[in-house]
Order: structure tokens, then sequence, then C-alpha cells
């Protein structure tokens, strides 16, 4: 009998991929899974592997016997919750934000650092902000061959990055918008989704977002900067393991439903070539190399949505920077970004019972 597996939040989008990626996965180290939700949508049924399992309510009694828990909740359910999992005796897996800079969490992206899932002290283990996550496993494998010292990075975040709600947002001005002349003026997409009924007080998103891109991805934080920016630089310190590396961010609202795109300046210790690059990409198992600009061949949102890799190309040598590249990196938010590391983070912890 394997160990027993938990899923906290299986009716959430999120949740939702994770059923998924649980009824694809290749190889099976579980002898129960347990799904979780809130008591509204608990009785649920829902499959997994062929078998019917009934939605059980978020209770402390709902952890007994669970040897991973897996958390697909918002910030302050995870708070809560994850810890009581761990005094019931599972390692949770949190893939919300509120563990993620505790100092006795590791914060993990196997690619990157497998070896930090033994070093749970609190009994909880943290997935990365999916932004970050889009480009780890690409700048894990260049840090581990060249000592990665300074990243610069601009993120093209889709809607789905602020869960349904922006999801159904778009789509609704996405609508309202369709079949209008628009972006020949100023105003005139307000003006489109105003008509529509679409109050942008009612948007998580703080301008419009069809037919547009937005330069904001999170809350305010100190001197301008957005939480989405200073995540992606404290996550990429703490998953390489490099506590001085030198980050800035600039995080992107666009027009796609779902996966994210980050284009990355990367400066090293060591001089690194295209073609060096090309080779570390092309033999990890998670990325896949795009890289073929005379025949138009890069890697887009479209191509990349519902795929497990994360997708790479455009790799140039930076120009003016020595020992830097410059590249673009596309991941499914939804799946790697999120419901597949957090899976992938679990099945490592299966692997040792």
């Amino acid at each position: 009998m394997g160990p027993t597996l938990a899923l906290v939040g299986a009716t959430g989008a999120v949740g939702t991929v994770m059923i998924d990626i649980l009824n694809g996965r290749e190889h099976w180290p579980w002898g129960e899974v347990r799904l979780i939700a809130s008591p509204r949508s608990a009785g649920k049924k829902i499959t997994v592997r062929g078998v019917e399992l009934t939605v059980l309510a978020l209770t402390p009694e709902v952890f007994d016997g669970v040897d991973v828990a897996m958390f697909d909740v918002p910030d302050e359910v995870s708070a809560r919750w994850a810890p009581i999992a761990a005094e019931r005796g599972a390692i949770a897996v949190d893939n919300s934000g509120a563990f993620r800079m505790d100092d006795d969490v590791p914060l993990v992206v196997p690619e990157v650092n497998r070896d930090q899932i033994a070093a749970c002290p609190r009994g909880i283990i943290a997935n990365p902000n999916c932004t970050t996550l889009s480009m780890m496993a690409a700048l894990g494998a260049l840090h581990h061959a060249f000592g990665l010292r300074e990243l610069v990075v601009a993120s093209y975040q889709a809607a789905s990055g602020a869960g349904q709600d922006g999801i159904d947002r778009l789509y609704a001005e996405a609508a309202a918008v369709a079949g209008k002349q628009v972006g020949s003026r100023a105003g005139d997409v307000r003006e489109a989704l105003a008509a529509a009924g679409l109050s942008q007080d009612d948007s998580p998103f703080p301008a419009p977002l069809a037919f547009n891109v937005v330069p904001w991805a999170g809350s305010l934080k100190a001197d301008g900067w957005a939480s989405e920016e200073i995540k992606v630089r404290a996550e990429s310190r703490k998953i390489l393991g490099i506590a001085d590396l030198k980050v800035s961010a600039t995080c992107v609202r666009v027009p796609v439903v779902t996966t994210h795109s980050i284009a990355v300046h990367a400066t090293f210790a060591e001089p690194v070539t295209v073609a060096q690059a090309h080779e570390i990409f092309a033999a990890q198992p998670s990325l896949v190399l795009v890289d073929d600009p005379e025949k138009g061949q890069f890697p887009t949102p479209a191509d990349v949505v519902g795929g497990d890799p994360t997708y790479v190309g455009r790799v140039r040598q930076a120009l003016d920077f020595p020992n830097a590249l410059d590249f673009f990196v596309c991941g499914d938010n939804l799946r790697k970004g999120a419901a597949l590391n957090t899976y992938e983070i679990a099945e490592s912890i299966a692997a040792r019972h």
C-alpha cells in the first residue's frame, strides 16, 4: 500500500488542473487519494484514475493518515490549515504565498533544488510563484554551469494569473469590444467596456486588458514596485541559493488567457555562448528548445498552453554586455507554474517512503 495523498482545493481552478495531472501520470505511487474542499463543495463527485471520489469538507480530522497534503487554496486558507496538516503527520506542499519566504520553509523547484525537500522542519514545503517558476528550469541549468550573477526580466502574464475572476474579465472585455474598431484613439476601449456595463472598479486589473497591456501585477509595495516584481527577486534568490543575486523585474499583464512569458537578460560569472546554452537547454527533460528565427520558430503562449514543459527560445548573445544571454521562455502558469510543480514535489516525497 502506497502513501496517502490529499488535495486541498480540489474544486478550484488550480485544483481542477491538478486532477487532470493526476489522471495523466504514468507512474502512480499513491495508495489512497483524498479530495478536500470547502464545506460548500463537500459531497461533489470527482473521478480520479477511474475511481469516483467524494469531495470531503476541510476539517482537522481529514488529514489523519495523510502522508502528503497538497494545498491549492488562497494564502489565508493555507496559513491556517497547512500547519494543521503538518501537526497531523502530513507533509504540506503549499502553492500559496503564505510560507514562501519563511526561513524554515524550503521553496522548491525539483529540477533546481530537489535536495531541499528533505529539509522541512515545520513539515511544510512551498511552491514558488508561477512567474518565477516559468524561468527557473532554464536559469537553474545555466547557473549550475556558468554561475548566475545578475538577472533582468520582463514578464508577460496571462489573465489566469489573477484567478478565475481574471479569466472571466478578459472574456467579458473581449466580447464587449468584438467587432468594434477600437484602439484608434485614447479612451475608446474604455467606452466600449462602459457601454457593455463593465466597470473598471469591478475588474481584477487596474486598466482594460482587452486590446491592451497593463504594466502591473499584484499589489503596491515600497517605492512603486508591484508585489509580483518583489516576488521574482526574492524567490529567485532563495531557489537558486544566491543571496546577493542582483534582480530587477517588470511584470506586465497581457490579454492571454493562460501561459506566462518572460524575456530574460541573464549575466554570468563565466563566458557563455548561444551554442552552449542550446546544448544545456536541450538536455533538460522539462524544457523544450524552440529556437530557429529564420523559420519563425520560437515559443508563444498559444503553442505552450496545456502542456507540462517550459519552452525556451530567442536565445541570443547579449549585445554590449559581457558574459550575458537574452532569451524568451513560456510556461503554462496553471500547470508547471502551479499544479505540476506542486505535484512533482509531492511525488518526490512519495519516493522517499
